[in-house]
C-alpha cells in the first residue's frame, strides 16, 4: 500500500470524510474554546493587554502623560554639538566599551541601583537627557529615559534605534570602558 497516495476513499486505505470534517470540527472548536479563554485571563489581568491601539514605533515612545519622547537624530546631533545636552547609553557596559556616542555617560539598566546617583548628581533636574541603545527595538533607552522621568528629570528624550543612526551619520564616537 503506498502511503503517500491514499486518498479520503475508506476502500483505498484513507480516512473516511466523516473523520475529516469531525477532526476540523475539533480544531475550529479548540482555537474558538483558546480564544474566550485567553480573552478572560487578559480581561482579569491587572496589567491588561490592548487589543487595539497604536502599536507604531512613534506611539510606543511615549510617556504615560501622553507626551511624545523620542528625539530626532537633527535635534540629537544640535543638542550634542552645542552641548546642550547629556547623552546616556542604555546598553550593557562591553557594548559600551566598543563604541558609544562620544561624552556618553554608561548608564545600564541593570546597573541603576550602583550607578544612577552617581552619574546624576551634577546635574539639574531641568538637565535635557538623551537616552539611546541601538536597534529599532531596543526598549533599553525607553526604559531608561522613563526611569529618568520617574526621578524628576522631565526633559529625558529617546533616541530611537540611536547607536545604528549615529554611527552612519558619522558622528562622533569613542570607545572605552564606562568612566563617569
Amino acid at each position: 500500500m503506498d502511503v503517500l497516495n491514499r486518498s479520503s476513499d475508506p476502500a483505498r486505505g484513507g480516512p473516511p470524510p466523516a473523520a475529516w470534517r469531525q477532526a476540523a470540527w475539533q480544531a475550529l472548536a479548540l482555537i474558538v474554546w483558546s480564544t474566550a479563554v485567553a480573552l478572560a485571563v487578559n480581561a482579569l489581568r491587572p496589567d491588561r493587554i490592548a487589543l487595539v491601539g497604536d502599536f507604531s514605533a512613534a506611539a510606543r515612545f511615549t510617556a504615560p502623560t501622553g507626551e511624545r519622547i523620542d528625539i530626532s537624530l537633527e535635534e540629537a546631533e544640535k543638542l550634542f554639538h552645542t552641548r546642550g545636552a547629556v547623552f546616556f547609553d542604555a546598553r550593557p557596559a562591553e557594548e559600551y566599551a566598543r563604541g558609544h556616542i562620544r561624552g556618553a555617560r554608561s548608564l545600564p539598566l541593570q546597573d541603576l541601583d550602583l550607578r544612577f546617583l552617581e552619574l546624576t548628581a551634577d546635574l539639574e533636574l531641568e538637565t535635557p537627557l538623551v537616552t539611546y541603545c541601538d536597534g529599532e527595538t531596543c526598549t533599553l533607552s525607553h526604559e531608561l529615559a522613563l526611569f529618568l522621568r520617574d526621578a524628576g528629570f522631565r526633559n529625558a528624550r529617546v533616541l530611537v534605534n540611536g547607536w545604528t543612526l549615529w554611527r552612519q551619520a558619522g558622528l562622533p564616537t569613542e570607545t572605552g570602558p564606562p568612566g563617569r
